[in-house]
């Protein structure tokens, strides 16, 4: 995959920013992981735990192609007790 992510460098690519609501717990290991496969595509990201509602609200900044940040906002979106929301620049 770090080949094909390498190729994809060189393609156009746009900010956007993946708003994540962890609910499950039990998720949490594959979050992480699915975020660390991106990591090369990955700004920054902030984490903030809620503990009245006991949930994780975490933003993802990406600078990545189209196909990229939809990979991944859909990879998210199937994991149980998580939901993701994504926020596309102009630019």
């Amino acid at each position: 995959m770090t080949e094909k992510i390498l190729e994809n460098r060189t393609m156009e690519t746009r900010v956007a920013i993946i708003g994540i609501i962890v609910e499950e717990e039990s998720s949490v290991k594959e979050l992480n992981q699915i975020l660390h496969e991106y990591g090369t595509w990955i700004i920054g990201r902030m984490g903030i735990p809620y503990s009245p509602k006991k949930i994780n609200i975490i933003s993802v900044a990406v600078d990545a192609p189209q196909n990229i940040i939809s990979a991944l906002s859909g990879k998210l979106g199937k994991l149980p007790g998580i939901s993701s929301k994504t926020a596309y620049s102009k630019v």
